[in-house]
């Protein structure tokens, strides 16, 4: 199930630490609903020196199949949840889904 992110709220950290997840949005250029492969989700550093020093971050970068833009994707982890960031893309146009965990 597809679960679109809210502009001011970051999604449960609890939730998605340890996963992956896919993405989905809209190419700001075509207009292509862009997937990409699935993402891993970083922990917060809990072991940093200073609070502001526990965010984790993983870039990717993906190319739109309409357009061939590229788009760069940020997965941010703090303790108080992830936000999804794909350039040039409004944070509330972007989804995110969790794989499920293979048996």
């Amino acid at each position: 199930m597809w679960t679109q992110q809210k502009n001011d709220t970051l999604a449960p950290l609890e939730e998605l630490q340890g996963r992956t997840v896919g993405l989905k949005f809209e190419c700001n250029q075509c207009h292509t609903e862009v997937f990409t492969d699935l993402l891993g989700v970083p922990a917060p550093d809990s072991d940093a020196s200073a609070l502001d020093e526990t965010d984790q971050f993983e870039t990717e970068e993906i190319k739109c199949p309409g357009c061939d833009m590229i788009h760069s994707i940020t997965v941010k982890s703090t303790f108080d949840g992830v936000q999804f960031d794909v350039s040039d893309v409004a944070s509330d146009k972007i989804s995110y889904q969790v794989a499920e965990p293979e048996a």
